[in-house]
Order: C-alpha cells, then structure tokens, then sequence
C-alpha cells in the first residue's frame, strides 16, 4: 500500500506534492518551539540567584541544560507527530505547549516551589490519565460539554497570556509596586530596543506573507545582538552570550554540542520520591485541570482555524488526535519536558491544502533532522527567542471576531476567559472562569433549560480546583 492509498489522498482531495509542502510550511511555522521550548523550561541565574524557575541540572551549565531540552523537545515531538500521522490520520502537528510549559516552570516549580522531577512525575502520570480517558472516550465528551463561547474564547485568552510572558522577557513590560505593569525604560534598555525592532521586523515578514516568519525572526534578532556586540555598541553578555566579544569571537565559550539526554531521561522516576500520596494527588490534580482543558482548548482552536469542526463546533472523532498528544505527553514526561499539544501554526498547513496525517509525518521527519543543529538553540538569547511568544499571541487574537458578542449569554462567559487568563498567569482559571459563569448567565437571563448537566457538574468540579489552588491547602500540602 502506498503512501497515497494508506492517507487516502483521493478521499479528502488532495496529493503528495499538497501535502508535503503543507508539511514543510507548517514546520517552519512551528519551528521556533526548539529554540523557545528549552529557555522556557531551563532554570536561570544571575550572580547565584534564580532570576527564571525551571528546570536546573547538577554540574551541567545552562547552555547544556538548554540544548538536552532542545533534543528532548524535537524527539517527544515527533513521536506524537508519528501517531497523529499514522493513527488519527490528521495535519496536526505537535509539539509541548507554550502555555503549559510557562505553567510548568512559572506556576509549579516557581511560585509552588515544587521539585522539577516532581513536576515530570505529575505530567507523567496525568499523560496516562489522558490516555486512559481517551481510550474510553472521556476527553472527547467532556470537550462537548465546553460552552460554545468557552470554546472561542481560549485561543485568544492563552494568546494575551502568552505576550505578557513574551513582553516581560523582550524588556518592553515591567512589575510595578503602584500599578503592577507598567513600560519599561525602553531608550536605556538595549535588549528592549533590539527586541522591538525584532518584533516589528517578524511582523512585517509575516504580513507579507513569508514561509518561516517567526524563527527567521528569531535568528535575525539574536544575529543583530550578536553583531552589536561585536561591533562595541553594548557590553559582551547583554544582547548575546559572551562567546561574543567586542571585536572578536571567544570559540572556547562557544555552545558545545550536547546530545546526552540521561541526566533528564528518567527524572520523573525520583519525583514520585519523599513526597506523600495526598501532596502528590493535589499536583496531579492541578496538571491535570491545566493540561487537560489547555490541550482541549488548542484543538478547538486549530480545529476552527482549520475548518475541521462541524456545525456544533465540535471535532470528529476528537479522541484520535486527542490520543496522540495524550502518548506524546507520557513519552515527553519520560524524558524530560513539559506537556505535548497540537499547534495552533497546524492551520497554516492546512491553508496550503494540508488534509491528511501526511502533513505531520512531513513534520516529524523535519525535526527529527534538526537534531543536527540543536546546538543554535543554547546561542538563542532569550528576548529574542520570547518574540515568538508575542507573534503567535497576535495571531491567536483571531478567534475573538467569531464570539456573539451582541448575546449576553455568550459575551460574559468569553471575556472572563479572555480577560481573567493573563490576568491571574493561568490558563485553568480563565476557562474556570467562563465555565462557572456560563450556567450563572443563563439561569439569569431564563435559559437554565439551555444548560445540560454535564455543563453544571464541570462548573462544579472548578469551583473545586478553585478552591484547592486559592485556599492554601496545596500550597501546605508541599
């Protein structure tokens, strides 16, 4: 059987040369996740102290660090990206979310303070949780009982979450003791004035219409510090890594090549270590909330943006892909990184025709050699790679022309989405947000009939979540 037949080319319309660069646009859409998975997810310090949460490895530099989670990103991505081709027989492409590894290193290992290993070992395990639920079909129905303007909302609210991550890190949005953000000194700021002029340059890229925007972007950014720094304009260190000197190259500090991923393979193992059982059960639980209805709202959302939702707004057979990214999170905890979700850049592959798992077989064989270049990604500044935080926030605001606002109904529940998300920096709270006051709107207004059981039953499971993530017992619980 050929690829043709096996993909069933015919029966969805479309053809190898269709479908393969489909592939290679939506690869080069989402290829910037190499270079920001692993910053995000890295521990940093300065002068001793941890500046950024994350995860931190004994004799091991940052650069190291980074680059074994540039591996461990392209590797647990193409594996899910295999099931989706072969299994769900969709153009979706996966890879670990950004929403849920900001949750991973800022919420939980951060503000929580709970080990790293910990942290894997709870993704890990809410990943068979997902593959259990999917294997009877539970996700795909607690998915249907997500609010029609629940559902339109979470795109655009993970998007805000997302700029302000991007903004904080590019120097553009500072904490503020008076009105908790506020501008930052921008003119004295050389990291904010190259990140602008970063953002506006893969912004007009974008807009005109070229394949790979984002991380062409990303590299044009960090090659201007770099050359900046070369050039003498700012100190070695500030706008690059210090293998840049001013008028030379220092080769010794220069990223070495890192492939050795055992320090992280595994890891999860140790954090089901020297913590109770009741602890451990509230971080699953918190995951578990997070990740599941993150990972429900993405696929909506690329759903939407692909055309794959029928007139009710759900996703066909929503438990195949929900499957494969259910196997890539397991796989993913296993070694090493946060967990794994379809992309919302998957709509750009479908816009050039993408219909079939061809499009994420593409995919999967384009990380997988870019294994070959992992070592750019420990080279990659931070504010430069968080530019693409800010560009797919733009993009994710899409999804807002399509809630009726004009119905009360609808427009209460999709701004507490939208607004309460970058908000409180949490993805769960936001869509807590909209599914408690769905039913309250509705009991309001004299459509309680319009409410379905399940609706009020998942309204009553988050005033639950609420209360565990707002009462301290979690918090004491660790």
């Amino acid at each position: 059987m050929g690829l043709a037949e096996y993909f069933g080319f015919d029966d969805h319309d479309t053809d190898l040369r269709t479908e393969l660069v489909a592939g290679l646009t939506t690869f080069l859409a989402m290829s910037y996740i190499v270079l920001v998975n692993p910053v995000v997810m890295t521990q940093r310090t300065t002068a001793g102290e941890v500046v950024k949460p994350g995860i931190a490895l004994a004799n091991y530099s940052h650069d190291q660090t980074v680059q074994m989670l540039a591996v461990v990103t392209l590797l647990a991505s193409g594996v899910a990206m295999l099931v989706m081709a072969f299994y769900a027989n969709r153009p979706f492409a996966l890879a670990p979310g950004l929403g849920l590894n900001a949750f991973f290193a800022f919420t939980v290992v951060g503000t929580l303070g709970i080990p790293w290993q910990t942290a894997l070992a709870a993704v890990f395990t809410e990943g068979l949780l997902f593959i259990v639920l999917t294997a009877v079909g539970a996700r795909e129905y607690v998915i249907t009982l997500f609010p029609e303007p629940v559902k339109l909302a979470v795109g655009t609210g993970i998007g805000l979450y997302l700029a302000i991550i991007g903004l904080e890190a590019m120097g553009i949005v500072v904490g503020d003791a008076g009105t908790i953000l506020a501008l930052g000194n921008l003119a004295q700021n050389p990291v904010a004035v190259v990140s602008i002029l970063g953002l506006f340059f893969t912004i007009a890229l974008h807009a005109r219409g070229v394949t790979g925007s984002i991380v062409l972007g990303i590299i044009a950014t960090a090659a201007t510090g770099g050359v900046l720094t070369f050039a003498g304009v700012v100190d070695p260190g500030v706008l690059i890594g210090d293998f840049v000197r001013t008028g030379g190259i220092a080769t010794q500090r220069l990223p070495h090549a890192q492939y050795d991923i055992t320090p992280l393979v595994g890891a999860f193992l140790a954090g089901f270590q020297d913590i109770d059982a009741f602890s451990f059960a509230l971080i699953v639980f918190t995951f578990f909330f997070v990740d599941f209805f993150d990972t429900a709202g993405t696929l909506v959302g690329v759903g939407q943006a692909g055309g794959f939702l029928n007139t009710d707004g759900n996703l066909p057979d929503a438990d195949e892909p929900l499957m494969a990214d259910a196997i890539g999170t397991t796989f993913g905890a296993i070694i090493g990184t946060s967990t794994v979700t379809t992309y919302i850049e998957s709509a750009t592959g479908v816009e050039e025709g993408g219909r079939t798992g061809m499009v994420a077989l593409v995919v999967a064989v384009l990380f997988f050699l870019s294994l070959l270049v992992v070592p750019l990604a420990a080279a990659i500044p931070q504010y430069a790679s968080h530019i693409a935080l800010v560009v797919v926030a733009l993009l994710m605001l899409a999804n807002v022309t399509a809630i009726d606002w004009d119905d009360i109904t609808h427009s209460i529940p999709a701004g507490l989405t939208i607004i309460v998300m970058p908000f409180t920096y949490s993805i769960a709270y936001g869509i807590a947000a909209g599914i408690v006051s769905y039913p309250v709107v509705k009991v309001a207004t004299g459509d309680a009939d319009e409410v379905a059981i399940g609706q009020w039953l998942l309204a009553a499971a988050f005033i639950v979540y609420f209360y565990v993530r707002t009462s301290g017992v979690l918090a004491a619980a660790v």
